[in-house]
């Protein structure tokens, strides 16, 4: 499949076929299975993980072969119009998810596991990966491509940003046990080691370093490495004073992340989660 995807995406034809139309609705399956990932685990990354990009380039082309059309339910009240190869993805009570009535969408191309509970309203797109026993709460994003891994909370009004192109940019991963706080921000590939914990509105991205107060150290994005946030980290959103110019005249302090902690026993007393509710 990887050879065809590759050689359609680089090779576009005049018009597209059945054929065509055929690999990529054998290749959204195999999405929205789980056989195939937009990145994953490899010991061998610094990063800890690997991007996929003819996966990337298989999503891509989806958007190329695909035309605008009608996917109302009720056309009259509520239109809906978008490509035909990304409708909502279809579920059923054998899968396993919990999608709680009030305005929730997923789209189709994307792995859910089994014990996945979706609040309303929520959003998940296409090539996301969503593990088991996560919950995805009210207006809460899960971008494209976007990483999340098992037994995570995506608290209310946060957004996993997603990295579809470039192709070869790793795209937002949120490993196992993450805690991300309501109001919360990840965008840019940033990839939140296992059992993290990000307080409400923090923000993560490549522009903004993080200050590690317990190991005295400073996270920082490179041209060959995205922003990593430490196993175990508790991440507040803070401010550091400008200190030139007109700003220290005027007494400006400037967003930034702190690490304050690492998780222990009260830490994880505080914010364990519920089997009740999943």
């Amino acid at each position: 499949m990887q050879t065809e995807i590759e050689k359609l995406f680089d090779e576009k034809p005049a018009t597209y076929t059945q054929v065509h139309f055929d690999l990529f609705g054998e290749f959204k399956a195999a999405l929205n299975s789980g056989k195939i990932r937009a990145a994953e685990p490899d010991i061998s990354a610094a990063s800890g993980w690997r991007v996929n990009s003819w996966v990337k380039k298989g999503i891509l082309l989806g958007f190329r072969m695909g035309g605008i059309v009608d996917m109302s339910i009720e056309a009259t009240r509520q239109p809906f119009f978008d490509k035909s190869t990304y409708p909502v993805r279809s579920m059923g009570t054998s899968d396993g998810v919990r999608i709680v009535p009030g305005g929730s969408s997923i789209r189709d191309g994307c792995y859910i596991a089994r014990g996945v509970t979706c609040m309303p309203p929520m959003y998940i797109n296409v090539g996301a990966w969503v593990d088991e026993g996560t919950m995805v709460d009210s207006h809460a994003l899960v971008g494209s491509c976007a990483q999340v891994g098992k037994n995570c909370h995506i608290s209310a009004a946060s957004q996993i940003g997603g990295v579809l192109e470039p192709v070869g940019a790793l795209p937002v991963i949120i490993e196992d046990e993450v805690l991300v706080g309501g109001n919360c921000g990840v965008y840019e590939g940033t990839v939140v080691k296992k059992r993290v914990v990000l307080g409400s509105g923090t923000i993560l991205n490549r522009s903004t370093p993080v200050f590690d107060l317990v190991r005295a150290q400073v996270y920082r994005a490179t041209d060959a490495m995205p922003l990593m946030i430490p196993e175990e980290a508790v991440v507040v959103a803070g401010a550091r004073a400008v200190t030139s110019g007109i700003g220290k005249e005027w007494g400006i302090s400037l967003y930034t992340p702190v690490i304050v902690k690492y998780r222990d026993r009260k830490t994880d007393t505080k914010i364990q989660l519920e089997d009740l509710l999943r």
